[in-house]
């Protein structure tokens, strides 16, 4: 038995009587608890800042990010880490993340997995190498799987990032950085799917995407590196062409057909004026950086 003393843990003074509550004041308690969380994420964007740094650093290298969590946290790591894909047509292998229990703990708890620290360290000895970036995921920043893995990490040469709703966090010595968010205690004791949950998919969705944005894979504020496996997302392509170059349907269209269905090379070719095949060799030649393709075009 462990007792955790981390503020995720505290009881809530707002939320005493919420059983006494009615349902419209059930709701407001809880509204206005999770309106505390936006606030709390800005408060760290310095520590944000540093991680997507290394995370750029470790891709382009060649590495690898990798997210180690548990329970809710281990879960929205393993969406984050899905979502890349269809969005930004990140490459397989780019972003990994590992889930106490395994894939069965995505729909059933696997509570005594969290606790296996020689797990984590195992896990993570197995798959992660020298240079890449893996962040821990861990509402109370204990947990004995995320340490596990972030130890071993470490020690094979990988920069190491805890996330945690626990600005208090004994752990912070022991990785490059601490991103402790400061949401205080949940409306109901402990249940840190709550606003600890909240902010993590916040921190998430802003770390992952300011990477991607890094990385060239959007333009100005469109996805342009996004994969067409439906109808709709096949009309948003020629609706990002329309936006970005101010060309008409029937020409964006047009140069996207003659780019075999890659938005990057018909972007830049309706921007640049330059033929498909100039086009592609141009991204080619600028790790496929929209600006930098048209820029080499231009020279």
């Amino acid at each position: 038995m462990v007792r955790v003393g981390a503020p995720t843990e505290r009881r809530n003074p707002h939320s005493a009587d919420l059983d006494l509550m009615s349902t419209r004041d059930v709701l407001r308690v809880i509204n206005d608890a999770d309106r505390r969380v936006p606030a709390a994420v800005a408060a760290v964007l310095d520590e944000i800042a540093v991680t997507v740094d290394l995370a750029v650093t470790a891709l382009r290298g060649g590495r690898r990010v990798h997210y180690f969590g548990a329970g809710t946290s281990g879960r929205l790591g393993v969406i984050d880490a899905a979502e890349l894909a269809p969005t930004f047509n990140s490459p397989r292998g780019w972003f990994c993340a590992h889930l106490a229990g395994g894939p069965d703990a995505m729909w059933q708890a696997v509570e005594d997995a969290e606790d296996d620290r020689a797990g984590g360290a195992r896990e993570a000895a197995g798959c992660v190498t020298a240079g890449d970036l893996v962040v821990g995921l861990a509402a109370s920043g204990r947990t004995p799987y995320v340490l596990g893995a972030l130890d071993a990490a470490r020690q094979r040469g990988a920069s190491t990032v805890l996330l945690c709703a626990n600005p208090e966090v004994r752990a912070a010595a022991e990785v490059d950085v601490v991103i402790g968010v400061d949401t205080g205690p949940e409306v109901v004791t402990g249940s840190t799917r709550m606003k600890a949950g909240t902010a993590q998919k916040l921190v998430l969705n802003t770390f992952s995407t300011a990477v991607m944005v890094r990385l060239g894979r959007v333009y100005s504020n469109l996805m342009i590196d996004m994969v067409a496996t439906n109808a709709k997302l096949r009309g948003r392509m020629i609706s990002i062409l329309i936006e970005a170059t101010g060309c008409s349907e029937e020409v964006s269209r047009r140069a996207l057909h003659e780019a075999d269905g890659d938005l990057k090379t018909a972007l830049v070719s309706l921007l640049s004026g330059a033929e498909v095949d100039a086009a592609r060799a141009a991204l080619a030649r600028t790790a496929h950086q929209v600006r930098g393709a048209i820029a080499l075009l231009a020279s």
